[in-house]
C-alpha cells in the first residue's frame, strides 16, 4: 500500500530483504526493486521514495513498525547523521557476512569467469579506534542536529567536523570519534576550543572566508603523531594555536601546517611546512619502516594493511628468482614488502611525490632491487618500457576505484606475465577487469580482506594464472 508525503510516495509496511550494493538495504514491492538507506535486513518501515526509475526506486525510512532481531545499538552518538560508520547497527559477524556475499555477488554477475571457492573473508581484530587517519574542517556555520534545533537555544555555530554526506558546506560537529585510538579526540576538543578563546576566524566554506580551514591528525603503530592545521592566510594568531598544540600534546612528533588561499581544502600542490618535530611518522611492517609524510598515501588501518599485504606475498608465490611489476605502487608498500622475496621490484605510480617516497622507503631499509617510476600508468606500462626493463614474471596491481585503464589490461594481456594478483577496493570493477583478462587468464584464488569495520567497504585479493 502506498499513500503520500506532499508529492512523494510513501511505501507502507515495506520487509527489509538484504544488502545491497554501497551499503544500501534492498526490498521488493510489486516486482521493482526498492533500495533503501539507513535500515537493516528485517526492519519492516514505511518509505519515502526520494528517487524513481523504470527499473528500481530508492528512499528513506521514514517510520519503523518493527526493528530486526538482528540489529544492535549503534556506540556512537553521531551515528545517522554522520556518514562515517554506516553499518554500526548491524552486528560485526553479519557485516563481514555482507562484505563477503558483496564479493561473490560482483564476481558472478559481473565477471562472469570461471571462479574457484571463494575464500571466507579476513575479519579485522579490531572494529573500533582501527584508523591511524582522519581529516576535520573547520566551518562557523556548522550542521544543527534536530535535538539543537528543538532546544531553542541560542547555538555558537563554529564548530571543527566531518562533512554531512554529500554536502561540502555542511559540516558535523564531532564530540567523540571512535575511529582513531587516544589523543585524537582530545587534541581536535583542544583546537576547536583554543580557536574560539582565542577568536580566530573559522572558515566560511561558501563565501571563502575565515582563517582555520582543515585538520589532519595521524598516527602509526610506533605511536608517533602528527598534526596539520590549514589556514587560510598568514596570522600571528597561527603560531599561537601551533604553539599551543606543541606545548599541550607532547605526543605529536611531528606537527606541520599549510597556508591555503584556494577554494578547496586539497595541498598536494602547496608546501607544508614543519613547525615542530619530524617531517613524517613511521610506520613499521616485519621490520621494514615507511616514512609517512603529510601528503604520502598510507593504508589507513595499518594491521588489516599487513594482512592483506600477506595474501597478495602469498599469492604471488615468490622464491626470491622472480621479477615484480607492482602496478599502482603509491608510495611502494607493497613493492618494498615482498622486495626481500624477489628478485626485482619496479613500481609504477602517476603521483611523482609518492614515487620519491617509495625510493625513500628502500633507501632507509637498505633495499636495493626496487626500481620506481612516476606517470601514467596507461602511458608508462608500454613497448618501449617493457624492451627496457625485464619482463615480469608476476604482476602485483592495486589500481583506484576505478579499476584498471582498457589500455592497462591489454598491455597486461599482451605482457602474458605467469601470475597477476590484482588487489581492489572495489569489487565491482575488479569484476569488469577480470572478465577483460580472462581472455589469457583464469581466476585461481579469491580472498575478501575487511578494511573498515562498521562501513559496507571491503578489498578483494584475486590470483590469476596464464592460461597454456
Amino acid at each position: 500500500m502506498a499513500k503520500y508525503r506532499g508529492k512523494r510516495k510513501v511505501l507502507e509496511s515495506i520487509v527489509v530483504e538484504g544488502i545491497a550494493a554501497e551499503g544500501k538495504c534492498i526490498a521488493r514491492v510489486d516486482d521493482q526493486v526498492v533500495f533503501i538507506e539507513k535500515a537493516a535486513p528485517g526492519d519492516v518501515v514505511d518509505v519515502l521514495i526520494t528517487r524513481k526509475k523504470p527499473n528500481f526506486m530508492e528512499g528513506t525510512p521514514v517510520k519503523f513498525h518493527s526493528y530486526s532481531k538482528d540489529r544492535v545499538e549503534p556506540f556512537c552518538e553521531h551515528f545517522g547523521t554522520c556518514g562515517g560508520c554506516k553499518w554500526q547497527h548491524i552486528p560485526y559477524e553479519l557485516q563481514l557476512k555482507y562484505k563477503h556475499q558483496q564479493v561473490v555477488d560482483n564476481l558472478e554477475r559481473i565477471a562472469k569467469v570461471e571462479l574457484p571457492e571463494i575464500t571466507p573473508i579476513l575479519g579485522s581484530t579490531h572494529t573500533k579506534h582501527y584508523r591511524n587517519k582522519l581529516e576535520y574542517t573547520f566551518t562557523n556555520w556548522k550542521w544543527l542536529t534536530q535535538s539543537e534545533i528543538e532546544s531553542g537555544e541560542e547555538i555558537d555555530r563554529r564548530a571543527l567536523g566531518f562533512h554531512i554526506p554529500g554536502r561540502f558546506d555542511k559540516i558535523l560537529q564531532i564530540r567523540n570519534c571512535y575511529h582513531q585510538p587516544d589523543p585524537s579526540n582530545a587534541i581536535r576538543l583542544a583546537t576547536e576550543a583554543f580557536c574560539k578563546e582565542n577568536d580566530i576566524p573559522f572558515y566560511d566554506l561558501v563565501k571563502k572566508t575565515g582563517n582555520v580551514r582543515n585538520l589532519i591528525i595521524r598516527n602509526s603503530v610506533k605511536d608517533e603523531w602528527m598534526v596539520i592545521v590549514q589556514f587560510a592566510y598568514e596570522d600571528d594568531k597561527n603560531q599561537l594555536l601551533l604553539e599551543f598544540l606543541k606545548s599541550e600534546f607532547p605526543q605529536i612528533t611531528s606537527l606541520q601546517y599549510v597556508i591555503n588561499d584556494k577554494p578547496n581544502e586539497t595541498f598536494h600542490d602547496l608546501p607544508v611546512v614543519v613547525y615542530h618535530g619530524l617531517p613524517y611518522i613511521t610506520e613499521v611492517m616485519e621490520g621494514i619502516e615507511f616514512r609517512v609524510g603529510p601528503k604520502s598515501f598510507y593504508q589507513t588501518n595499518a594491521e588489516q594493511a599487513y594482512e592483506l599485504y600477506k595474501v597478495a606475498r602469498v599469492f604471488a608465490g615468490l622464491t626470491g628468482n622472480e621479477v615484480v611489476y607492482d602496478l599502482y605502487t603509491g608510495t611502494g608498500t607493497i613493492a618494498n614488502f615482498v622486495a626481500n622475496s624477489a628478485k626485482q621490484v619496479v613500481g609504477i605510480e602517476y603521483v611523482e611525490a609518492a614515487i620519491e617516497d617509495a625510493k625513500v622507503n628502500s633507501e632507509i631499509n637498505n633495499i636495493t632491487n626496487t626500481l620506481f617510476y612516476a606517470g601514467d600508468m596507461k602511458d608508462m606500462l608500454n613497448d618501449e618500457f617493457m624492451s627496457n626493463h625485464d619482463r615480469p614474471d608476476v604482476i602485483i596491481t592495486d589500481p583506484p576505484r576505478a579499476g584498471m585503464h582498457q589500455d592497462v589490461v591489454d598491455m597486461l594481456l599482451k605482457i602474458e606475465a605467469k601470475k597477476i594478483v590484482y588487489v581492489s577496493c572495489n569489487p565491482a570493477t575488479q569484476a569488469r577487469d577480470l572478465s577483460l583478462l580472462d581472455a589469457k587468464y583464469k581466476v585461481t584464488r579469491v580472498q575478501p580482506v575487511d578494511m573498515f569495520p562498521q562501513t559496507h567497504h571491503v578489498e578483494c585479493v584475486c590470483l590469476l594464472e596464464l592460461v597454456g
